[in-house]
């Protein structure tokens, strides 16, 4: 980035008219950052830490505003080794950089192709396809993460609805009086024998109080445990 001072006049204003206006922020901010030549490298990760907190963009913003400026004639780019590495990178070219007094100003951003001239950002390697793919594919990133935080946001709001509802009535237990044996013999059932008295009738009614007795000790005492949580105790009847 630049720090030769570099004025804007009314007429490089004229230059913005066909620019979106969410990116004509990033359009002065390059004019202003840029090299005198309106060179720079095409790497939206420094752009967007170089542009913090004069605009406060991310990356994947950063690199929508570059399509959206290519794609009103702002800028193009192409393909040149950087001077330190060697290694063949893609550059940023404003084609309608500011006036600046070169005077004792050293550039060293490499000089794009001679028919760079009236193309646009698919030169290079097919730069513009690149950047248009990558701000598509953050665009629908954040779409997703959307849907994701939407889906979050109803799964908590219904967490919060089943929460505040009363919790529904627990079902009682079965009474153990329907499972006891029947009262009378098969002969007098269901209404018994009346006031005949009936041998087999009163054996089902003792055997029908011993079954009650007995269901009635054994849910006292499964109580009694479930409430103390006491290990039962195992007699060992060995003798020694």
């Amino acid at each position: 980035m630049s720090t030769k001072q570099r004025m804007i006049s009314p007429a490089d204003f004229e230059t913005l008219a066909g620019v979106p206006d969410a990116a004509k922020p990033s359009a002065v901010w390059l004019w202003l950052n840029l090299d005198p030549l309106g060179r720079g490298r095409f790497d939206t990760r420094s752009i967007s830490s170089a542009m913090y907190p004069t605009l406060d963009l991310t990356p994947d913003e950063v690199d929508e505003h570059l399509v959206l400026l290519a794609e009103a004639g702002f800028l193009t780019t192409f393909l040149a080794p950087d001077p330190d590495t060697r290694e063949t990178v893609e550059w940023l070219l404003l084609l309608h950089p500011l006036k600046v007094d070169l005077r004792g100003t050293t550039i060293r951003t490499p000089e794009p192709p001679g028919a760079f001239h009236g193309r646009s950002m698919a030169m290079g390697g097919g730069g513009r396809a690149r950047a248009r793919e990558r701000a598509r594919g953050s665009a629908r990133e954040r779409a997703r993460a959307g849907v994701r935080a939407e889906d979050a946001a109803r799964a908590a709001a219904w967490d919060a609805v089943q929460e505040d509802r009363e919790p529904a009535p627990e079902r009682p237990e079965r009474p153990a009086v329907l499972d006891a044996p029947p009262m009378f013999c098969d002969e007098h059932m269901p209404r018994g024998a009346g006031k005949t008295k009936c041998g087999p009738c009163r054996d089902r009614r003792l055997l029908r109080d011993e079954w009650m007795q007995r269901r009635v000790y054994e849910d006292r005492l499964t109580e009694f445990y479930e409430l103390n949580d006491e290990p039962e105790e195992v007699w060992d009847d060995t003798v020694f």
